[in-house]
C-alpha cells in the first residue's frame, strides 16, 4: 500500500501541482475512482448497500461477519482515497446505526485496523471528513458530460436519499466555484513579488468573482436539500466523537489502541478553500475560533494543509496594498473581503434554516415520526442541537468568523 508522491518536481513558487491541487478541479479529487480492486469486494458490497443496511438495522451484523482485509493491494492516491471514503462511511453507519442513544464504544478490529492503515497512508484521521464525503465522493453520470448537478452523483451514500445527494453535490459545486479564486491566489502572490500592480488588480477581481460564485452555488442548497431530512436523518452520520455528548468517551479502534480516541465530525471548516482565502487576505480570527479552525486543518489532506501554510508564510498582500497607497488596489482588496463576509453571512442563513429552525420543529414534535425520523426510527438526534457536526458552538463560531472577516477591510 503506497500513496504515489507527485511532489518531486522543482519547487516553483506555489505551483498548484506541488500541493495536489488541480487547475481544473481545485481541491476536489479529479475524477475519483468508483471501484476498488477485486480483493476489496467485501467492503464495496457493504458500502453500496449502506442506506438499506442502516435503516434495516443490519449493518453491524454484516460488519461482524466481514473478513479482515489486508491493505497491501491498494496502490496510489486514488485507490487509497476511495478506500478511505468507503471505510469512513461504513464506520459512521456502524457507530450511528441505532441513533445517538444506541452508540458503540468499540470499532471492531476487522474494520478498525485497515481503516487506520489507510488513514495513516493518506495522513487523514480515521473518521469521515470533508475530504472524503465531498472532495472524493463524486462521479459523472455521463463521463463526457458537464460538471453540473444533473450530471453528478455520489459514489457512496448514507441515509437521506435525494437530500443527502443534494447536500454532497451542492457542497462540491461550492468547491468547484472556488477554483478561479485558488488560481488567483497564485497570480496575486507572484504579482506582488514582481511589483506588477495591473496583474495583482486583475487577480483580486478574479478572487472576488469566485467568492461571489461560491455564494451563488451555496444558494442551491434550498433546491436540493430538505431541512427536516437533513436535521433528523443526515446530520448524525456527519457527527464525530469529540465534543459530542452522545459519544463523550470517544471510540476504541480495536487492534489499534486500547484507549478511546476522539475525532471531530465533518465540517465546512475542514474545507481548505476558506483557510487559503483567509491567509491571503490576512484575516485574523479570535483566539477560540482560530484554535478550532487550526484544529480542522488536521482533517485536510496534508498537501492541502501545506498549501495553506505556504500562503501564510508568503509576502503579505494586505501590507503590500497598504504600502502601495493605490486606491484601486485597496478597493479591489476590500471587494474580496466584502464577498467573503457575505459568503459567511449566507452560511449563517443556511445553518439557521437547516439546524436551528429544523431543531425547533423536531423539538416541538412537528417532524413526522415515520421513515424521516432519526436512525433509530424514534426521536431525531438532539446531542448536537446547538453545535456543528465538527463540535463547535455553531452560532457563536460562525458569527465570530464572519465579524472578524469584516474587520479585515482596509479603511480609506
Amino acid at each position: 500500500m503506497e500513496a504515489s508522491d507527485d511532489t518531486e518536481e522543482p519547487p516553483l513558487p506555489l505551483a498548484l501541482t506541488r500541493f495536489q491541487v488541480s487547475e481544473e478541479f481545485g481541491f476536489l479529487l479529479p475524477d475519483p475512482l468508483t471501484e476498488l480492486p477485486a480483493p476489496y469486494g467485501p467492503w464495496m458490497d457493504i458500502a453500496r448497500e449502506l442506506p438499506q443496511l442502516i435503516t434495516s438495522h443490519q449493518l453491524r451484523l454484516r460488519i461482524h461477519q466481514m473478513p479482515q482485509l489486508s491493505t497491501q493491494h491498494l496502490r496510489g492516491r486514488e485507490e487509497l482515497h476511495l478506500a478511505h471514503l468507503v471505510l469512513s462511511c461504513i464506520t459512521m453507519g456502524y457507530v450511528w446505526q441505532e441513533g445517538e442513544e444506541g452508540t458503540v464504544q468499540v470499532l471492531p478490529r476487522n474494520l478498525a485496523v485497515p481503516y487506520w492503515e489507510v488513514s495513516q497512508a493518506l495522513g487523514l484521521p480515521p473518521i469521515l471528513s470533508h475530504a472524503d464525503f465531498v472532495l472524493a465522493n463524486w462521479r459523472r453520470k455521463d463521463p463526457n458530460g458537464p460538471l453540473e448537478i444533473e450530471n453528478l452523483d455520489t459514489i457512496i451514500a448514507l441515509p437521506g436519499g435525494e437530500s443527502l445527494r443534494g447536500f454532497v453535490l451542492v457542497t462540491l459545486l461550492v468547491e468547484k466555484a472556488a477554483v478561479p479564486g485558488i488560481k488567483a491566489i497564485i497570480r496575486a502572490l507572484c504579482a506582488i513579488l514582481q511589483c506588477d500592480e495591473e496583474t495583482l488588480h486583475r487577480a483580486l477581481q478574479e478572487l472576488a468573482g469566485a467568492i461571489k460564485a461560491m455564494s451563488e452555488a451555496l444558494r442551491r442548497m434550498h433546491d436540493y436539500v430538505d431541512p427536516e431530512v437533513f436535521y433528523t436523518v443526515i446530520r448524525i452520520f456527519l457527527s464525530g466523537w469529540k465534543d459530542n455528548p452522545a459519544m463523550a468517551h470517544g471510540l476504541v479502534y480495536e487492534g489499534v489502541s486500547q484507549e478511546p480516541m476522539a475525532y471531530s465530525g465533518g465540517s465546512a471548516a475542514q474545507s481548505t478553500v476558506l483557510h487559503a482565502f483567509d491567509e491571503l487576505l490576512g484575516i485574523r480570527h479570535r483566539e477560540d475560533s482560530a484554535a478550532f479552525l487550526h484544529r480542522m486543518r488536521d482533517y485536510m489532506p496534508p498537501p492541502h494543509r501545506a498549501f495553506v501554510e505556504e500562503i501564510q508564510r508568503a509576502v503579505s498582500l494586505k501590507q503590500h496594498v497598504l504600502s502601495s497607497g493605490d486606491a484601486r488596489l485597496r478597493a479591489a482588496f476590500n471587494r474580496c473581503v466584502s464577498a467573503l463576509t457575505d459568503f459567511r453571512s449566507y452560511h449563517i442563513t443556511i445553518v439557521t434554516k437547516y439546524i436551528t429552525i429544523a431543531a425547533a420543529k423536531a423539538k416541538a414534535g412537528r417532524a413526522e415520526p415515520s421513515a424521516r425520523a432519526g436512525p433509530s426510527g424514534g426521536k431525531p438526534p438532539s446531542a448536537l442541537e446547538a453545535k456543528g457536526t465538527g463540535g463547535s458552538h455553531i452560532f457563536s463560531f460562525l458569527k465570530s468568523i464572519r465579524d472578524t472577516t469584516r474587520e479585515g477591510m482596509i479603511s480609506a
